[in-house]
């Protein structure tokens, strides 16, 4: 039996004793039981027995341990004593011997004052013994002995500086050293320009030791500079023949040279300061170049014609070769470089793109002039209705091709850093594109006789199909107006986030610590105003946390309002037919007739009554309405649904959009609610009318009730209200035209000849 769970601190005896149940294999419970309980027994009396012995042994143990406590309780009194004692004579000593250690003291610091002393006279004299025989020193050319001289003479002025003359003394010093750079000047420049490492270590000890290594490293900042310059000029003359291209990628190659070639050399003299100095080096050749790469730039786009393109491939360049610089940075040190490296970088890389900014400064006009270019190739108008139907379909992929293609541009050109540009950009480009879209919508509605009103022979059903195929155009511009506005927003925060200065914005991981990549800060570098920046950012936030849903909203309220009066322009042709025969109406002369086909005004029964021409026409017309809207509506299409929930259809309600299976639906009730709200209209002009016309008028009405039944329709309540005004009998038209409208008591009271109480 295992007895270690009785040691833990946890110990439940439930668990235990059902654990060891489990664990049972043949025998009987009572058995088992029995026998756990005699081994638990025997378990019990073997700790009972140890626990007996343990403590008879504490107790013979006792006595020797209390005389062991007593013993080390004397021990530890007789060592207080000592301690006691051994303090008493510390005191005493301090006080017999402090009169002496402070004269120590005042000896050991006049023993200090007078070797100051000494030593001060000794530099005094060494001045007067230095600049004796300076004059021989440098007539020897021996630079160690005029260095050792003038180091010499710097530490004795140290030390002279209470006398009278120490100004004098210090401008004569400064006299020599200037003397000794003179001196070196030739030797300096052969030696930078030959790598000569064992030469310029020596003069960079020399100058270290006179204070003077600042003007070395700028003699070597404008030995450099002036060979970089000459280069420049030399590719300028050479290649004059080439384009602004080859010289930009020569000259930048001769940089990266420069770049590997220095940077090891001046760390082996400079240490540190090496990289200070190229980035310092690099950054001065690029704004001091004659002439200026930007002025080059400028002379090189008046020469192409497209010039946004033109720039972006010079941009490129400038691109890569900053990459390059980047890369060799970044071989010398894994680590985040220091702050005044930092800031070197930022110059250096901001000296790089310096030509652009004046162009991404002014990039939304670059971006208008080639979008507008493009949209001058797209043709729309033509002299044939049906070709100039072709042209406005074939336009949207052309349009939105161009587009996207100038999201393209934003990034390769500005990295993003353009987008707000960009978009009023766009906004101008889409506007341009929309104006010409509703002149040739406003061509087209005068070439058709229907869209203008006026009477039509027959039924000419190509307009209306022509019409759809608009619509359905403007569908397309609106869903693909939604996914442009989706790409660019999301576009620009992958473009902007990794370099826009904000909370949310990942940097780049460097070893253990993260920071924003001085070639990567592009905000800071292509934008040169801070206003530019400020909006940048502003936009990046609205996009970013939601605040704005659409940068083309405006763009896409001008399509709405299009696709509204498209879908005008669809219904015109589709209700010229109606209005055509109900236009009429109020001028019929049988309003004021007391017969009805000839007969007599008596009392006839209103089945005897048949509908007139004008109304079975009509009835005719919206009868055979499905089979002419069905075949252009019969499968789904997802641009005409668009075009029809942005651009409201004359007549037709949400209600319809929602409900509706077919779009065939939306048009026939649509259609079906114009003609009851155009007959009620003009059955409101009529002035007068006759007992016997009023049941005629009836009839039609009713006769156009059971028309819209046929098509699955309700009469609106309008009409409804009409046929009961209509039917009432005089004594009883003022309890029935109770809750009516009352625009439509006063015509029909009018026309009826009732009086009113």
């Amino acid at each position: 039996m295992d007895y270690s769970a009785f040691t833990e601190d946890e110990f439940d005896v439930k668990d235990w004793v059902n654990s060891a149940f489990r664990s049972k294999k043949d025998c009987s419970n009572d058995q088992y039981a029995t026998t756990l309980v005699m081994k638990l027994q025997m378990f019990i009396q073997e700790v009972n027995n140890v626990v007996e012995e343990s403590c008879q042994q504490a107790i013979q143990n006792l006595p020797r341990v209390m005389r062991e406590l007593e013993a080390v309780q004397q021990e530890a009194l007789l060592l207080q004593d000592q301690m006691t004692a051994v303090r008493t004579d510390i005191q005493k000593v301090e006080h017999d011997t402090s009169q002496s250690m402070n004269m120590l003291l005042q000896l050991d610091s006049i023993k200090t004052r007078m070797k100051e002393a000494s030593e001060a006279l000794q530099e005094a004299d060494n001045w007067t013994t230095l600049s004796a025989d300076v004059d021989q020193v440098f007539e020897s050319q021996d630079i160690t002995a005029i260095s050792t001289k003038l180091v010499g003479m710097k530490q004795s002025l140290s030390v002279l500086t209470d006398v009278s003359d120490y100004i004098e003394r210090c401008q004569f010093l400064e006299t020599l050293k200037n003397r000794l750079e003179a001196m070196l000047m030739p030797q300096l420049v052969v030696a930078f320009n030959n790598q000569a490492t064992d030469a310029a270590s020596t003069y960079v000890r020399i100058f270290t030791d006179i204070d003077r290594l600042p003007q070395l490293c700028k003699y070597y900042h404008n030995c450099k500079k002036g060979n970089l310059m000459r280069t420049w000029r030399q590719i300028l003359d050479e290649k004059c023949d080439e384009t602004v291209m080859e010289w930009m990628n020569e000259f930048y190659e001769s940089l990266v040279t420069l770049w590997h070639t220095e940077i090891s050399w001046c760390s082996q003299l400079f240490g540190d300061h090496a990289m200070h100095m190229l980035c310092e080096l690099i950054t001065d050749v690029l704004t001091s170049l004659g002439p200026e790469m930007n002025a080059c730039i400028e002379k090189h786009l008046q020469t192409q014609a497209h010039s946004l393109a033109a720039i972006i491939d010079l941009k490129q360049i400038s691109e890569r070769f900053s990459k390059n610089i980047e890369n060799a940075v970044d071989s010398k040190s894994s680590a985040k470089p220091e702050v005044e490296h930092l800031n070197d970088l930022e110059r250096l890389s901001a000296s790089i793109f310096l030509p652009f900014q004046s162009f991404i400064s002014g990039y939304r006009q670059l971006e208008e002039s080639t979008l507008c270019s493009h949209l001058d190739k797209i043709i729309l108008d033509h002299s044939e209705p049906i070709d100039c139907v072709r042209l406005l379909v074939e336009s949207v992929n052309k349009l939105f091709t161009a587009a996207n293609k100038a999201n393209e541009r934003c990034i390769y050109f500005t990295n993003g850093c353009g987008y707000v540009s960009l978009f009023a950009a766009l906004k101008t480009y889409f506007n341009k594109y929309l104006i010409e879209f509703s002149r040739v919508l406003t061509n087209l509605r005068e070439k058709c006789p229907a869209a203008r009103r006026c009477g039509v022979e027959g039924e000419d059903w190509s307009w209306f199909q022509n019409s759809l195929r608009i619509i359905q155009t403007c569908g397309d511009l609106l869903i693909q107006l939604d996914e442009l506005d989706l790409t660019l927003m999301s576009d620009m925060v992958r473009s902007v986030t990794p370099h826009c200065h904000l909370p949310m914005s990942p940097t780049r991981e460097r070893g253990d610590s993260t920071y924003l990549s001085p070639f990567h800060d592009y905000p800071k570098i292509l934008l040169a105003k801070r206003e530019d920046r400020a909006a940048l950012e502003a936009m990046y936030v609205s996009i970013d946390e939601g605040d704005s849903q659409s940068v083309l909203d405006d763009t896409r309220k001008q399509l709405c309002i299009l696709s509204v009066s498209v879908h005008q322009f669809a219904y015109d042709i589709v209700f010229a037919p109606l209005r055509s025969q109900l236009s009429d109406v109020p001028n019929m002369d049988i309003w004021q007739s007391e017969t009805a086909g000839g007969a007599l005004a008596s009392e006839l029964p209103s089945f005897s009554l048949s509908p007139q021409e004008y109304i079975t026409k009509a009835g005719q017309y919206l009868l055979t309405l499905p089979l002419q809207l069905e075949p252009f509506t019969l499968e789904e299409n997802p641009s005409l649904i668009a075009a029809l929930k942005h651009g409201k259809l004359p007549h037709a309600t949400e209600q319809d959009l929602s409900s509706a299976e077919h779009l065939a639906d939306v048009w026939l009730e649509s259609v079906a609610r114009g003609t009851m709200h155009t007959y009620c209209e003009q059955v409101l002009k009529i002035n007068n009318i006759t007992r016997m016309a009023t049941r005629q008028l009836t009839t039609d009405i009713n006769y156009l009730s059971n028309v819209l039944d046929d098509l699955g329709l309700t009469s609106s309540d309008l009409l409804r209200d009409l046929v009961t005004l209509l039917e009432a009998e005089g004594k009883d038209f003022d309890d029935i035209a109770r809750n009516k409208p009352q625009r439509l008591i006063s015509a029909v009271a009018a026309m009826r000849q009732l009086k009113l109480n």
